[in-house]
């Protein structure tokens, strides 16, 4: 059996933000961001399709959503390790959640509490935003 997406669920994006201020600076918190991205499942190659590559990303990335009791149930996975993390970043704030509770979410202040686009390349960033644009429209269209 498949291991369970713990973000959104046990890893909320309360937790990444009480735990990103626990470190003193941006190599531990580098290295925190990597370690999350070791707690996201896999994607089944199956699920690595071209429609569910998001564009503008440095990095290869997939996104499958679909949903399951009025909630968005998002998995990713991408060929980068950062990336993965990041991706746990993001779906902390997002998976498991209503469509309208994703698209209310202030994802800019969540990352601006984090200081976190000042810390990345800016195709990292660009790809972050692509990540997260992705998400809000596949919430505008399940809200509707």
């Amino acid at each position: 059996m498949a291991k369970e997406n713990p973000f959104g669920r046990s890893i909320t994006s309360a937790d990444i933000l009480d735990n990103l201020a626990f470190f003193d600076d941006w190599e531990q918190r580098y290295q925190y961001i990597i370690e999350l991205g070791r707690e996201l499942p896999p994607l089944p190659d199956e699920l690595r399709t071209a429609d569910r590559l998001i564009r503008g990303c440095q990095s290869q990335v997939w996104l499958e959503a679909r949903m399951q009791d009025g909630r968005l149930q998002l998995d990713a996975d991408s060929d980068a390790f950062i990336v993965k993390g990041l991706l746990g970043v993001v779906l902390a704030a997002c998976n498991n959640r209503t469509p309208e509770e994703v698209l209310a979410f202030d994802m800019d202040d969540y990352f601006r509490q984090l200081d976190l686009l000042r810390h990345l390349t800016p195709t990292r960033g660009n790809g972050l935003r692509a990540m997260v644009s992705r998400i809000r429209d596949i919430a505008a269209v399940s809200a509707t």
